[in-house]
């Protein structure tokens, strides 16, 4: 028999808002982005709140279901809010998916009801995850409250937690409904917390945007001291570039080019090894001055480029190096090897192994090697900074 071929399209959108003091009874933000995507009246709403955020804004709470109450015929909340461990535990403990999960079916929450999660980007992952794999996939409203998830991870696509020890082994490609970014949560943050999120900036300069860069050197005293202007023009550029690489590419990594992943095929393995004491941000400056170096001495970045990127980082308050780096180098196949990172990066890109390297400040290069030898070098050079 013939077979028979398939092929359709179907179009993802949504918003990245911003915003301040979000559930302020004057703020009808929320309230018509629910309006304009709902199709049915006052749909069903349930709130996560990433317990931190819970802890730094106490009341929270309350302001939530004063707005709901107010804007009853928009929505209806199901149930009060539900605070949940936020951080890594959220993604390395399957119970928190489960428990989301569980309050899904216990409220008869459908693919029409809206989860709205509120916290940094673990919790938004797991919880995205949640609402993915609910009913096929439930309307969901990512509130990221930290640097790093207001300029990167939650203005994306992805879900997921962690598993088998990995970084996202379980997850799925699934657009939010909207994204809304409240300046106000900012200013809980610790200041290592906004110090994390400033490296998914420099990244993402650097492989595009050398104007972007030059903006981020110059204002890096502001940035470390939370300057909130300039924190506000990061996080907004920075999200940018994020969503127009999204849409213009490959979304939903279907091959295996990934320049968003710049400096991460060693954060990655550096979080586990550390057992996540550093974090996201933390291993992602120290992953983008690996390759940095790495770049250099291969022959692309220039000395001067190369001190620029390191002096950049470094004013920022991040470490470039940590133990974990030299555990087992010798031998890639080791686990606990940084090196074992590429086999693992691989496999989770799928298909052949792609590093995003610096030809020049602002311009990426995609490569399908990483000699080990390089590597080592380069970690070496990194402690001598």
């Amino acid at each position: 028999m013939a077979p028979i071929y398939q092929q359709f399209q179907i179009t993802f959108k949504y918003t990245v808002h911003f915003t301040e003091g979000l559930f302020n009874l004057s703020n009808p933000l929320l309230r018509n982005v629910i309006l304009e995507d709902r199709t049915e009246e006052a749909p069903k709403v349930l709130f996560v709140i990433d317990h931190h955020v819970a802890e730094a804004v106490p009341a929270l709470v309350s302001d939530i279901q004063a707005y709901s109450q107010q804007n009853a015929d928009a929505f209806q909340l199901v149930t009060e809010p539900v605070i949940i461990p936020g951080g890594e535990q959220c993604k390395n403990d399957p119970t928190y998916v489960q428990q989301v999960l569980d309050i899904i079916n216990d409220h008869g929450i459908d693919r029409h009801s809206y989860i709205i999660v509120i916290g940094g980007g673990a919790i938004l992952d797991m919880v995205g995850y949640a609402a993915s794999i609910a009913h096929r996939g439930i309307r969901h409203i990512r509130i990221p409250t930290t640097v790093l998830a207001q300029d990167d991870s939650g203005v994306g696509v992805k879900n997921s937690i962690n598993a088998f020890g990995k970084k996202n082994f379980l997850g799925c490609f699934t657009p939010p409904n909207a994204v809304i970014n409240d300046f106000n949560f900012l200013l809980t943050l610790s200041d290592r917390e906004w110090r994390a999120g400033i490296a998914e900036a420099i990244k993402v300069a650097l492989i595009k945007d050398a104007s972007f860069f030059q903006f981020i050197q110059e204002n890096a005293a502001k940035l470390a001291q939370r300057d909130m202007a300039a924190m506000q023009y990061l996080i907004r550029r920075s999200a940018e570039m994020h969503v127009q690489h999204i849409g213009s590419g490959d979304p939903f990594e279907k091959g295996s080019s990934r320049p968003l992943d710049f400096g991460h095929w060693s954060a990655h393995k550096i979080e586990p090894l550390s057992n996540y004491r550093i974090r996201h941000g933390e291993a992602v400056a120290m992953g983008i001055a690996l390759d940095s170096v790495y770049s250099h001495l291969i022959g692309w970045l220039t000395e001067a480029e190369v001190n620029q990127i390191i002096s950049v980082i470094k004013a920022l308050g991040f470490e470039l190096y940590a133990t974990e780096m030299t555990s087992h180098l010798d031998d890639a196949s080791h686990p606990d090897s940084l090196l074992h990172g590429l086999q693992e990066f691989r496999e989770h890109l799928g298909g052949q192994l792609t590093i995003m390297l610096l030809e020049k400040i602002g311009y990426g290069v995609e490569v399908h090697e990483i000699d080990d030898k390089l590597v080592i070098e380069a970690i070496k050079k990194l402690q001598t900074y």
